[in-house]
Order: structure tokens, then sequence, then C-alpha cells
């Protein structure tokens, strides 16, 4: 039986005036995009983040996605990598990264140096992949609420169902995957199952908890949907929006988008740039 592939994640983080971040590896002496291998149980989302500040100094938020890379790694094994375009939050500046064994340099390249300068043709095609979609845009993250007690063992008011353990676990991990997004408005159904479930980012973060009725399974109209989503889709902040099952044919109705069927504690990240929707991709954290 083949080995399973090596998995590891990068972004291609440009700022204004045509620069892209790369790094320089004195171990393999390549020029690349920041990246690196996940962590065990780490998903894809945190690790592009994370292996960018560690590689660079720099905190990012991502952006839509790019094609993933998939190579021969050695020893028969092959690795793939899951890349997003990526700006950073905060200050861009990396003269004052320590260069080390693992990076011995770090600089903001314009994109048409970089073509010379990257080392391997597949990041080559990443750039160019990534120019196309490297304007500014925001993140609105459907979500279904975690996995919550059966309804029909349930005996009480269906508003006040809870999370199951699996659930909590999902709202945990969901805390750094909404991070690496800058996720900054929270918006709920007030049903108890999905408050839960954006619940420890809430904690996490600071930001505000938004409760709306009209996400909840007994209140949702098409109507009160679509004012919501639209408030999301015309707001500067990147936001998360959970729902429940039965709700969420009328979210993706509103965003003009097919419904993907989004099992409990899943998510179609909707990348909007001026209310228009750029791209879409879909997450289930377990």
């Amino acid at each position: 039986m083949p080995s399973k592939d090596v998995l590891a994640a990068g972004a291609v983080v440009f700022r204004p005036g045509r620069k892209v971040l790369l790094v320089h590896r004195p171990r393999y002496d390549d020029w690349s995009f920041p990246k690196g291998k996940l962590d065990p149980g780490e998903h894809a989302t945190t690790a592009a983040v994370r292996e960018v500040a560690e590689e660079t100094g720099l905190h990012v938020r991502l952006g839509p996605p790019l094609a993933s890379q998939r190579y021969a790694n050695g020893g028969g094994r092959m690795k793939s990598v899951f890349y997003w375009t990526g700006r950073v939050v905060g200050d861009d500046d990396v003269s004052g990264y320590a260069v080390n064994d693992e990076i011995d340099a770090v600089e903001w390249v314009d994109r048409d140096e970089a073509f010379e300068r990257l080392t391997y043709p597949h990041d080559g095609d990443t750039l160019r992949e990534a120019l196309g979609l490297r304007r500014k845009t925001q993140a609105l993250v459907v979500l279904r609420h975690g996995a919550a007690r059966s309804r029909k063992a349930w005996k009480h008011d269906d508003r006040l169902r809870t999370l199951v353990h699996a659930g909590q676990q999902q709202a945990q991990r969901l805390v750094p995957v909404l991070s690496a997004y800058a996720v900054s408005r929270v918006v709920s159904s007030s049903s108890l199952r999905c408050t839960e479930t954006v619940r420890p980012y809430v904690d996490t973060t600071g930001w505000k908890l938004e409760l709306e009725d009209a996400l909840s399974e007994e209140d949702a109209t098409a109507d009160s949907v679509l004012a919501v989503v639209d408030d999301l889709v015309h707001d500067d902040h990147a936001a998360v929006l959970c729902t429940h099952r039965p709700v969420l044919p009328a979210v993706f109705d509103s965003l003009g988008l097919a419904d993907p069927q989004l099992d409990p504690g899943g998510m179609l990240v909707v990348h909007l740039r001026k209310g228009k929707v750029l791209a879409t991709e879909q997450h289930l954290i377990r």
C-alpha cells in the first residue's frame, strides 16, 4: 500500500506595489513561498497562517484558495501543499525578522522579479494563478452548527438542544480556522446548538456575538435570511454566519450559490469583493 502524502500548507502573500513575499531556505538554497508541514490534527488553514508567521514574522489572513501542488518528496512519498492568497494584518515590515538555519532571508519582491527568483516551476504556476486573485477580498463563512443531540431523543424546547461532545470538540477546533480568515463579525441563530458552536471563538477573540432569531429554524423566512446575508455581504468585515440545515438553502440562495449540503460542523467560505462572489471553498471541522 502506498504511503500517505506528506501534507503542508502556505500562502502567496501580497502587499500594495506589486510585491509578493518570498523566503530563502539555505538547506536547499531555494526561493519559495512560506509554507510548512501540518502538525498532527492541524487544519490546513491554521497551518498556512502559522507557517507564514514562523517563517516571516508576519501575521496574515487568508484570501481565496489556490490549486494545491503535489510532487515527489523523496523516499517514495508524495507531498501535497495547500495554498491560499494572503494579506498581512498589521505591519508588513520584514526587516526585523531573525534569520535562522531554516530561513535566512525574507523579502518583498516585485512580482515580475519573483518569477525569476522562484526556484521551482510549479511555484511560478502558483504565482500566475495567485496574481489573478490578488485583489483584496473579505470572507463570509457560512457554517452549519456542530454535532448536536438527537432531535428525536430531545424532549425539551428544540431551541435549547445542545451539542454533543463531538460537537463541542468541533467548536474548539473552529477557533483557529475562523482566525485564519480574520473573522470579526459573529452572527448566529439564537438556538443553543448554534451559539455553542461559535462561543469558543467569541470567548477567545472578544468579538461580539450577534444573535439572530431570523436564522433559527422556527423563525427563518426567505426574506429574513436575505436581509441578514445582504447586511454581511455589504459589510467590510469578515464574518461567520452559523445556522441550521433547513435554513442553509435560503442562505445559499441569497448568495446565488448552489447548496453544498454541509454536514454538521461543515462550512463554505465565500470570498467576496465589492459584494460579488469571487471564490468559494468547503471545509469540514472534525
